[in-house]
This record gives C-alpha cells, structure tokens and sequence, in this order.
C-alpha cells in the first residue's frame, strides 16, 4: 500500500510539477485581470439580401453593444472586432421590424454580450428600380447685355438612376451645380456632375456631363416712345 502510494506521488513527478506551476501561473494571471466592460458602436451588417431589394429607410440605426470580459481584452478591442449581423433572407417590399440580440453579435470569445441597443428596429423595403432621366442645367449669373439664352445643349441628356422603386418614380430629373454664365456673349462650355436630391436614389455613371451653353442677342427694345393720339 505504501509503495503504491508512493509510486503514485512520485510517479512522473517532473511533469506533475510543471503542470501545477502551469495551473498556479494562470491562476494568477487571471486574478490579476479584472474584469471591465465597454460600449461599442458598429452598423449593421445585412446578409443574404433578396435581389432587387432595396432599404427604402434614411435613418437605418447602428447598434450599441456592451461587452464584460477581462481587461486586457477590452483595452485592445477595435470596433472591427465586434458585428452585428441582419439575416434579410426572404424579406419582401414592405415593412419589417428586427430582433437584435446577442445572438447575432459576434464578438472575441473572451468578451461577453450583456446589452444590445435596440434591441428592435423598423425599416421599409422596396423593389429596385432603374431608369433613365433627363439632365435639367442650372444656369446662373447675369448675362451680357442685349444677350439672352439661345439654347442648351447637354450631352449626354439623360442618365440612369437606380434605387426604390417609389423614390425614383418620383424623379423628375437630375440636375447639375449652378453654371455661371455671367457676362457671357457667345457659346460657353462646362463639365459637371449630375445629381439627384433624395439621398437613397443614385446616380449609376460616374462620368460628369458636358454642358454648352448657346447664347444669342435678344430682341431689340425700342428707343422711340409712341405719341398719343389726338
């Protein structure tokens, strides 16, 4: 019995004491760390997005996420760290309200989700929709005397628009920053972007527009004051 015991104490005895010299170190290394939180902001994430879906919602929220964990982990967080992703699988035109949890955070495994907010939020979706429409010049400045606007040329004149369907059915048209043709007595060229107003309908080319600006004499005002008649 005693040379059992003994051979059970003694038995690898090396390996035994690095293991408890292992064990007490990160003991004491986890003692050591206290335990901190954090907030973070980070957007929305949305994943397997139906086709021809678009977010017909200005103000789509970010989410706060508290996260507990050991305080060398918080202090080296980075906000790429941290996600919160939204499953559009199957959404159709429409409104949806969402579920956020902890479930759809994803997070180091050292930290742990205690609060997300909101935990709900609202959007509206539409179909996409692109078409083509036409490019109104913004035409400013006082011109030459004796002059006025003889014609407007714009190349290309119309563009394509992509973006929910409501919205861009609502466009009339795309119009370009002021041109300044003060002064001008003669034919006067500008290269400008053209843009629409409402945030969530884009302007699918990148490529500026040319503008040419014609301008021809205006009609001639008479000096001679007709007489009464008697």
């Amino acid at each position: 019995m005693r040379k059992s015991l003994h051979h059970y104490v003694f038995h690898n005895l090396g390996l035994k004491l690095i293991s408890l010299t292992l064990a007490a170190g990160l003991w004491l290394a986890v003692a050591r760390d206290p335990v901190a939180e954090v907030a973070v902001e980070v957007p929305l994430e949305f994943h397997n997005v139906p086709q021809n879906l678009e977010i017909n919602s200005e103000n789509v929220p970010k989410a706060q996420i508290r996260l507990r964990g050991p305080q060398r982990v918080i202090h080296s967080l980075q906000p790429s760290d941290v996600d919160a992703e939204i499953d559009l699988n199957g959404v159709k035109p429409g409104e949806r309200t969402f579920d956020l949890t902890a479930r759809q955070i994803h997070q180091p495994s050292e930290l742990e989700v205690i609060q997300v907010v909101p935990s709900q939020f609202h959007l509206v979706f539409d179909t996409r929709l692109s078409r083509q429409v036409p490019v109104q010049a913004r035409v400013a400045g006082s011109f030459a005397p004796g002059y006025e606007i003889g014609q407007i040329v714009v190349d290309p004149p119309t563009i394509n628009i992509t973006g929910p369907k409501k919205r861009v059915e609502a466009v009339e048209s795309a119009i370009t920053d002021p041109l300044d043709v003060n002064g001008a007595m003669g034919r006067v060229s500008f290269v400008r972007h053209a843009y629409v107003s409402d945030p969530l309908v884009q302007v699918a080319s990148a490529d500026p527009v040319r503008i040419t600006v014609i301008m021809q004499k205006g009609p001639k005002t008479s000096s001679t004051i007709p007489s009464k008649s008697e």
